[in-house]
């Protein structure tokens, strides 16, 4: 059998009830919703491996978690000289053709692309002049007036609003660039060998904004309303210090809704473009034998807690939990529709594995989607992990590279100053999550655990870690978390090395 070609559609920071065919009321995602009524399955509860995006990239490239060799930071990705494996060069080792167009945050940019894809795509001024289009400054360029004066109470909270050019043209970032390039490579592509594709887009990370027609195309009075804590005192104090850096404590509801229809106007944005990369498959006859992957590296805030961004170590069910769509090439039957299964990102890699019938070479910890979308099986994990922070001392897990790019007045601030900080108080304190269908615990160095019943208490605001009524499911997930690290905590290579000199 011919192996399928592969897309991955890869948006950034995309949280995982941002869809309307999961039961979201304001949010517009029709291409999603009519993919998954027809040819896809959607997963409810998808988590990732780290909330952040190189770590979290780092993993479902490879099928480890973030522990297993360290990838717990922005600065320390996937290193083929190190024997570090991901999915794309494996793809193109066995055969693949793979073009990648996107950001990178998963190899070392020191090494360039050439080991890992055969097209790293950047557009030129032909593309542009094909296009019919002037590039516009992407979301994070530009005049940063929007941000108003460093005292205001918007100058961290990532709001820039509507986009527009002041020349009147379309709004041409370079997400816009991406997918208009894949689109040219599958109606241009003539080769033998089977295609990878892959899109790893910035929308809909922050700053918000949205040009029209998606700016305006939320319904504000649809939008759910925010999670709050009423208690703060047993949360974790990285986020206590986010939320006083961010200053955002004072926001009308009004502010709020507007913030968030942006974000969502944002996904609707995305999803659109995710229609046209399926014309473009479809109108190049690629669409049947085509694997397609929808999902994200992390969620975001979005106003929940008060909070705007991500942090490196909370676990909240906004940050850690990601659309995750799947559709298969018309040769594989599977059961379409909403999956309500717990699946981590882990699971991506060994699922196209699966598909591709490809030894990998190496060993990981992900468990192949095909058996349950198939009917095979009608569970798939107990519970999901996630990861991250660091020890007291580990200075190189701080992110003090992120800090020196990003001043005291860059965007990221409330949240990097305090991973840097050093101090017998340390903020940025290493931690894991353990997630079951009804409970969440996590487990901190140097700080309060955390234990929530996600059953009366999905917004995740009631710390029950000394309620003595919940001793027992925080003693069984404990352990649970125990067995997982025993059965992770390392890979030995599947390359052995001969115990003595072989003399010839």
């Amino acid at each position: 059998m011919k192996r399928p070609d592969i897309v991955i559609f890869n948006p950034d920071q995309w949280r995982g009830d941002a869809i309307r065919h999961l039961g979201h009321p304001a949010v517009q995602t029709p291409v999603l919703d009519e993919l998954v009524a027809n040819d896809a399955a959607s997963f409810r509860n998808a988590f990732v491996q780290a909330t952040v995006c190189t770590p979290s990239r780092c993993s479902f490239m490879t099928g480890w978690y973030p522990h297993v060799r360290g990838h717990r930071t922005m600065h320390h990705m996937l290193n083929p000289n190190y024997d570090e494996p991901n999915l794309l060069k494996v793809l193109r080792d066995h055969g693949y053709f793979v073009w990648w167009g996107g950001k990178n945050d998963m190899v070392p940019g020191q090494l360039g692309y050439a080991d890992h894809c055969d097209v790293k795509f950047q557009p030129v001024r032909a593309d542009y002049e094909r296009w019919g289009v002037n590039p516009s400054e992407g979301n994070h360029g530009g005049n940063l007036a929007w941000r108003g004066d460093p005292n205001s109470d918007n100058f961290y909270s990532f709001f820039k609003g509507k986009l527009s050019r002041a020349d009147g043209g379309k709004y041409f970032d370079g997400d816009w660039a991406m997918v208009y390039g894949a689109i040219d490579f599958l109606r241009s592509y003539e080769g033998d060998q089977p295609l990878c594709l892959f899109l790893p887009i910035g929308y809909p990370h922050p700053p918000y904004c949205v040009e029209e027609p998606w700016y305006s195309i939320t319904d504000r009075s649809a939008i759910p309303a925010r999670f709050e804590y009423t208690d703060w005192d047993d949360k974790p104090s990285l986020l206590r210090g986010i939320r006083d850096g961010q200053g955002l404590t004072g926001w009308s509801e009004e502010r709020w809704r507007e913030l968030r229809a942006t974000y969502y106007g944002m996904c609707s944005r995305v999803d659109h473009q995710l229609g046209l990369l399926i014309d473009a498959l479809k109108t190049s006859q690629r669409y049947e034998r085509t694997a397609l992957f929808l999902f994200s590296d992390h969620g975001d805030f979005t106003g929940d807690y008060g909070l705007v961004e991500k942090t490196q170590n909370t676990f909240q069910d906004c940050l850690s939990r990601v659309p995750f769509v799947f559709k298969p090439p018309k040769s594989l039957q599977i059961q379409t529709g909403i999956y309500d299964q717990l699946i981590e990102l882990v699971d991506f890699p060994a699922t196209v594995y699966d598909l591709a019938e490809i030894e990998c070479g190496y060993w990981h910890f992900g468990m192949s989607l095909l058996p349950l979308l198939q009917g095979r099986v009608n569970s798939h994990r107990p519970a999901v992990f996630t990861e991250g922070g660091r020890l007291q001392g580990e200075v190189q897990a701080s992110e003090r590279e992120s800090m020196s790019s990003n001043t005291p007045l860059g965007l990221y601030s409330p949240r990097v100053s305090l991973q840097v900080e050093e101090s017998s108080q340390l903020k940025h304190t290493k931690a894991t999550m353990c997630r079951t269908t009804d409970f969440k615990y996590v487990l901190r160095a140097y700080e309060l655990d955390e234990f929530y019943d996600l059953r009366n208490d999905p917004d995740e605001t009631s710390n029950e870690i000394d309620n003595p009524s919940y001793a027992n499911e925080v003693l069984a997930h404990r352990e649970l978390m125990l067995e997982w690290y025993m059965r992770t905590c390392d890979v030995v290579p599947l390359q052995t090395d001969q115990r003595n000199f072989a003399r010839v």
